[in-house]
C-alpha cells in the first residue's frame, strides 16, 4: 500500500471535523459561549463572595508566635488557619474579656494583629514592660489587648489601650491543622480522674488555666459588666 492512500485515510477525520464546523456555525457559537460563560459565572458570584467575607466570616492564616500556645503551638509544624467573625463586631455584639480578635496595628495601619482582649472600658490593668506606667485605666470606647506569649508580642503594653474602631473581627473556629480543628475551648482547670495518668494534654490545659489566672489577677474591674458594646 502506497503512502498517499494512507495519508488520505488518516487525514479524513480531521478534514471532516473542519467541514462540519464550517457548516455548523451554531455549534461553533455554543462552544465559544461555553468558553466565555465560565469566567462570566465567576464574575457573577464574585460580589457575593466579597460581601460575605467583608461583613460576615473570613479565613485568616496566623503568622508568628505571639499567640502561642493557643495558636501556632510549637507542637504543630503548620501555621493555623482560622475563621474570624466580622458580623459580631459590626453588629455591636459585646466584646468580652478573653476574646481573641483581629485588629489594625495602631502603629502601622497596613498590618493586622491577632491578640486577646484582656481588659475593657472601666478596668484598671497592671501593665507589663515596656509600658511606662505601672497601671492604666482603660477609657470608654477602648480595650486592652495582649498576646498569649508575653515575650514575643507587640500589644497594648507597647501602644496602650486600643480604640474599638480598630477591631476587625473575632476568632471563632480553627480549621487547620486537622488535629486541632474546632472552636476554641474555654480555659478551665483540668480534672484529674482517679486511676488515669496525666498526659501532655492535661499539663497543657493546666498551663493555659494558670496563664489565664495570672492575666485576670492583673485586671481590676470597676464596672458592673465585664463587657462593652461596639459602637458602629
Amino acid at each position: 500500500m502506497s503512502l498517499f492512500p494512507k495519508f488520505l485515510k488518516l487525514s479524513r477525520p480531521l478534514t471532516a471535523r473542519r467541514v462540519h464546523s464550517a457548516t455548523n456555525p451554531e455549534g461553533s457559537f455554543r462552544r465559544a459561549w461555553a468558553s466565555i460563560g465560565r469566567p462570566l459565572r465567576w464574575i457573577y458570584w464574585l460580589p457575593l463572595g466579597l460581601g460575605f467575607t467583608q461583613y460576615f466570616y473570613t479565613l485568616k492564616t496566623i503568622r508568628g508566635r505571639s499567640m502561642q500556645p493557643t495558636l501556632n503551638p510549637d507542637t504543630s509544624s503548620w501555621d493555623d488557619i482560622v475563621v474570624f467573625d466580622r458580623y459580631s463586631i459590626n453588629s455591636g455584639e459585646p466584646i468580652r474579656k478573653g476574646d481573641i480578635v483581629a485588629l489594625r496595628d495602631p502603629i502601622d495601619s497596613r498590618k493586622m494583629l491577632v491578640k486577646r482582649i484582656v481588659a475593657v472600658a472601666g478596668d484598671v490593668v497592671k501593665t507589663l514592660p515596656p509600658y511606662p506606667d505601672a497601671e492604666v485605666f482603660v477609657p470608654e470606647g477602648h480595650v486592652w489587648v495582649e498576646g498569649d506569649e508575653p515575650f514575643r508580642t507587640l500589644d497594648s503594653n507597647k501602644f496602650g489601650p486600643v480604640p474599638l474602631a480598630l477591631l476587625d473581627s473575632k476568632l471563632v473556629y480553627i480549621v487547620w491543622p486537622l488535629d486541632r480543628i474546632g472552636p476554641l475551648r474555654p480555659t478551665i482547670s483540668p480534672v484529674s480522674k482517679r486511676g488515669v495518668s496525666r498526659d501532655f494534654r492535661w499539663y497543657s490545659d493546666m498551663a493555659a488555666f494558670k496563664r489565664e489566672q495570672r492575666r485576670q489577677s492583673r485586671v481590676t474591674t470597676r464596672t458592673l459588666d465585664d463587657h462593652v458594646s461596639v459602637v458602629t
